[in-house]
Formats: C-alpha cells, sequence, structure tokens
C-alpha cells in the first residue's frame, strides 16, 4: 500500500471522481456522498452504458465532468466520449481523489494518469493490479500518487495493519464466502448454470464479480491484489473459507499476534475508509454489527480439488508479467 498521506477531510469538502457510477461500487459510493455531503462532492461521474442511470445521477449531483464509454446517440453533446472519458474524469483539476470501479483492465489507463498527477485512487478495480500490479505501484512511489483499496479483504488488512511496520507482519489470510456452490458436489457443479452461479449468499455485486466468485476465480486476483498493496509474498497469503462474511481478513505478526477486521457485509465502509484514510469519520449508514446476532463464525479449507481456478490464478500471479 502506497501513500502520502495527502487527502486531509478536515479542510473543505474534497472533489472526487467516480468511475463506474452507475455500477454497484458506484451506487454504493453516491450512497457515501449523500451522508457525507460536508466532506465530499463528485465532481467528475463516468459510467460504461448505462445513459439512463448516469443523467439520474447527473441531474441530482451536477458535476462539472459527465463520461459515458459507449457511444449513444442521445447522449448530450457536453458528456465526454469513449474510453479516453475514464482518463478525462480521473484527471480532472477538481478531482483530488479517483474512486475507480470500472470492470476489467480498461481501468489501468485511469489509474496510472491519476497516479501520476499525485492523486488519492480508492481502487475498486483490482484488475488494475492483476494484470500490471508492478508497474502500477512504481507510478505511485515514483509520482508521489496514493493507492488505497476499497475491496472488503484488502481494506480489512490495511486497517490491521494501521502503525505496523513491513517486518512485523507474518501472513495475511483473505477469507472467502465460499460462493454459492461452497457446499456443492463436483458432480453438482458440473451441471450448475448462470443463474446458479448468480445468487451469492452473502454480497451484492456486478454480474462479473460474482460469477467470479463462485468459481473462486475472485479470490485469486484478491492474493495477486493483496501481494501489490502490501508488498507480501505469494507463499504468505492465504485464503480460508469464512460463510458468513462477518470477519474480511486476518493479519498474522511475527509475535504471534493475530487482528481481525469485522462487520456486516457492507461495501459502503472499506469505501468511505479509502476516502478518509487513515482517519475515521462518524458515518450513520454502515450497518452496526451486533456479536449475539450475527451468530456463529465458522471456518473451513478451501477444496482445491473442486476450486481449481483458485491456485491456477495465484500461479499466474507468482509467475508475474
Amino acid at each position: 500500500m502506497h501513500s502520502n498521506s495527502s487527502v486531509n477531510v478536515a479542510g473543505g469538502r474534497i472533489g472526487v471522481a467516480l468511475l463506474g457510477a452507475t455500477g454497484s461500487i458506484g451506487t454504493s459510493a453516491l450512497r457515501v456522498f449523500e451522508r457525507q455531503r460536508e466532506r465530499f462532492t463528485p465532481v467528475a461521474l463516468t459510467a460504461y452504458g448505462n445513459r439512463a442511470a448516469l443523467a439520474e445521477q447527473v441531474a441530482q449531483w451536477a458535476p462539472a465532468y459527465v463520461g459515458l464509454v459507449q457511444e449513444h446517440a442521445d447522449a448530450p453533446e457536453s458528456w465526454g466520449r469513449g474510453a479516453a472519458c475514464l482518463v478525462e474524469a480521473a484527471t480532472h483539476p477538481d478531482a483530488h481523489v479517483v474512486i475507480n470501479a470500472v470492470v476489467g483492465a480498461a481501468g489501468l489507463p485511469a489509474t496510472l494518469a491519476a497516479l501520476r498527477l499525485g492523486k488519492r485512487v480508492a481502487l475498486a478495480n483490482k484488475e488494475t493490479l492483476v494484470v500490471a500490479g508492478d508497474i502500477v505501484t512504481r507510478t505511485a512511489r515514483e509520482h508521489g500518487g496514493e493507492l488505497l483499496p476499497v475491496d472488503s479483504e484488502h481494506s480489512a488488512i490495511l486497517q490491521c495493519l494501521a502503525g505496523r511496520q513491513p517486518h512485523e507482519v507474518k501472513r495475511l489470510i483473505l477469507t472467502a464466502s465460499g460462493g454459492p456452490f461452497r457446499t456443492w458436489p463436483a458432480e453438482r457443479i458440473a451441471g450448475a448454470t448462470r443463474v446458479d452461479a448468480l445468487k451469492h449468499p452473502t454480497w451484492q455485486m456486478g454480474s462479473k464479480i460474482t460469477i467470479d466468485s463462485a468459481t473462486l476465480a475472485n479470490k485469486a486476483l484478491e492474493v495477486i491484489e493483496a501481494h501489490h498493496l502490501f508488498g507480501v509474498p505469494y507463499d504468505r497469503i492465504e485464503v480460508v473459507v469464512h460463510p458468513q462474511s462477518i470477519i474480511h481478513s486476518f493479519v498474522e505478526f511475527v509475535d504471534g499476534s493475530v487482528l481481525a477486521q469485522m462487520g456486516v457485509p457492507s461495501m459502503e465502509l472499506p469505501i468511505l475508509y479509502a476516502l478518509t484514510w487513515p482517519e475515521r469519520v462518524p458515518d450513520s449508514g454502515v450497518p452496526s454489527f451486533d456479536p449475539v446476532t450475527s451468530g456463529d463464525l465458522t471456518f473451513e479449507g478451501v477444496r482445491h480439488d473442486v476450486f481449481p481456478m483458485l491456485q491456477l490464478g495465484i500461479g499466474a500471479g507468482r509467475r508475474g508479467g
């Protein structure tokens, strides 16, 4: 994780560029902005193709810049068009922070452009680090940019590492819900449908990440992401299945102590923390955690023979390139 702590929430409102505003992360971020209007304002909004939803957001927030990646004949002339609008939004002079919630490698140019200007990038676009982790982290270091995770697992690790030095960390343990097929035998999974795979047991997410979570491919991407964010070797990053999705990840330290970050499944907390880090600010919208009503917390090993995508993906990360 790279940071120069340049964003200070104590002053006036901070301008935010939100890339992928109409998706799951984007709409969650706008709910955070609604509650934090005195601290943050979206100065740039982009979407891939949902023109109608983007227009509603523009009417509510009146950002200085609007971009739509897909061509729409009825899109306003004032909107940015095509893939270039992502970079234009990320480099907007009024945007101090960029929330990159674009799906896929298309998010990489905007991340790099923002980091080159020394901005804070709140990264929900894990593909940025999967395809170019070394380049992205080097760019952040060289230009004084900040790279902060929005994934719940990596936000948990960031929170557990507060004030700690790299040499104190022994192991990172990422939790996985196990997805909809956690208890299914291999024979039943072989006949699973797209509808089955989209029934995630604990999270409401976009369709691509939900499908990838069903195969544990997404968890492989998160291991690669953790490696680049926190500089921890692959042989010291592990995955454990935690069906309740209450503990979002663990950090084990060299003295044997283990810290975990807990909370109800909500992306709004990691979004807010990426915006305010290293500070914490009050937010009434994040649900309170009740240890009594949350029930039992259980853990299982990954069935690697049934979910081979996890090790295949981690293997790709180890090879690099």
